[in-house]
């Protein structure tokens, strides 16, 4: 079974606000085995709508849309949908007597325009509302089916698991779409690409997909099959092999995050961590600490944003703030030491750069200096990180939780001579 997915609401063209239902409404669809095949926005106009509904029926087997279904005048996604599949309008009394109803309750006087609301298609059927005031609409047309939703997530929600999906399940029958993410960092999406170039174009079920982004790279595999357990079988020898051919850039999988493994390596090893901050201002240390039970192994984090505060609080010389500068080898290895020392830590990172827009002394933008201290380790790695502030910080947080993941599982340490 195909599904398209169509957002309506023209506050979701200008970006005011992200089309969430969309995403909420893939992963369930996908649990009962549902290809989700298109998706779709559409601003808050009849004729643009009406074209969306076209389009999506000449593809698709069902359709879900979202939005449009309040009593004010910029709602009109019933419009649209009669229009689209030539029927008229009729006003539903049950749905009518039902709305007068609940404004009776709570003691409102009820504005007329609420009645638009139990105006349905000719020939479709309601999905009544619980929360809301606002009905669902289904329309059969031909061997296609319709549902129209509410557009807050709760009610629309609310409308999926009650109806919607115990339908499209039993219409779909037994099946599901399991996928689990294999999640890499200090490898570049091209070079993940080419290491399963032939299990790419060989697997059809289970499929391969990649998405970079966040200073990391993630390996979907999705597979289809009568239950989730079967499903996850399939994904299984795919997901060994992709792990073995791309090796230690693999640091976990599906929602573990890179500062969750580090957590549970220092934990499991006993050891303790600080770090010291400039380019970060500290954000490298809240993700450490967002993880639960970081104050088991966490000691600290100091963040040095001036020459002064890392001469003064870390000890770093004058003579290497001076020159090589706040942005070199010898600054993160002095930052490193300092915050090991400051908070008697097993293990030390550091981080110091230039966030841009504009150059740091003799630092260009996006480079990054790392540094980690331990017991018999003294280790600095530059990395050249694209994009906005926003970006660059992200990466270098990063690349320094890799240095610290590979350091605990005893892995090769990234080249500390060459910038990469």
């Amino acid at each position: 079974m195909r599904a398209e997915i169509v957002g309506i609401g023209t506050e979701l063209l200008l970006g005011e606000i992200a089309n969430t239902n969309a995403q909420w409404i893939s992963g369930r669809l996908a649990e009962i085995g549902v290809d989700v095949v298109h998706h779709q926005v559409v601003g808050d106009n009849v004729e643009r709508i009406a074209d969306a509904f076209h389009l999506a029926l000449s593809r698709s087997d069902v359709v879900i849309a979202t939005g449009g279904l309040g009593p004010t005048q910029d709602d009109v996604t019933r419009e649209a949908l009669a229009s689209a599949i030539g029927v008229r309008l009729v006003r539903d009394r049950t749905i009518e007597e039902a709305i007068r109803a609940r404004f009776a309750r709570v003691g409102r006087e009820m504005p007329e325009s609420n009645l638009r609301q139990a105006d349905v298609p000719e020939g479709g059927r309601v999905i009544a509302a619980r929360r809301g005031t606002a009905p669902g609409l289904v329309c059969e047309v031909g061997s296609s089916r319709i549902y129209v939703l509410p557009g807050v997530p709760v009610e629309m929600q609310e409308m999926m698991e009650d109806q919607v999906l115990p339908e499209l399940a039993r219409a779909a029958g037994p099946s599901t779409i399991a996928s689990r993410a294999i999640r890499c960092v200090g490898i570049a999406e091209s070079r993940v690409a080419e290491l399963v170039d032939d299990l790419f174009r060989e697997s059809t079920n289970p499929t391969i997909a990649f998405l970079a982004g966040g200073g990391e790279v993630r390996v979907r595999l999705t597979a289809k099959a009568r239950t989730r357990e079967e499903a996850e079988a399939m994904i299984a020898p795919l997901a060994a092999e992709v792990e073995r051919r791309i090796g230690d850039s693999v640091y976990g999988s599906d929602a573990e995050s890179l500062e969750e493994v580090v957590g549970r390596l220092l934990a499991s090893s006993g050891r303790t961590l600080a770090c010291a901050e400039s380019l970060t201002g500290g954000e490298l240390g809240a993700r450490i600490t967002s993880v639960p039970g970081a104050s088991a192994y966490f000691l600290g984090s100091a963040v040095c944003y001036s020459p002064a505060s890392k001469r003064d609080l870390l000890g770093v010389p004058a003579h290497v703030l001076e020159e090589p500068g706040s942005v070199s080898r010898e600054c993160a290895a002095a930052m490193a030491r300092g915050a090991r020392s400051l908070y008697r830590a097993d293990v030390a990172l550091a981080l110091t750069g230039a966030a841009g827009p504009e150059p740091h002394g003799a630092a260009e933008p996006g480079l990054v200096w790392i540094a980690l201290e331990a017991d018999g380790v003294s280790h600095q790695r530059a990395i050249r990180a694209p994009g906005d502030r926003s970006m660059i910080r992200r990466w270098a947080e990063q690349a320094a939780l890799d240095l610290i993941r590979r350091h605990l599982r005893g892995l090769p340490l990234p080249e500390s001579d060459r910038v990469v």
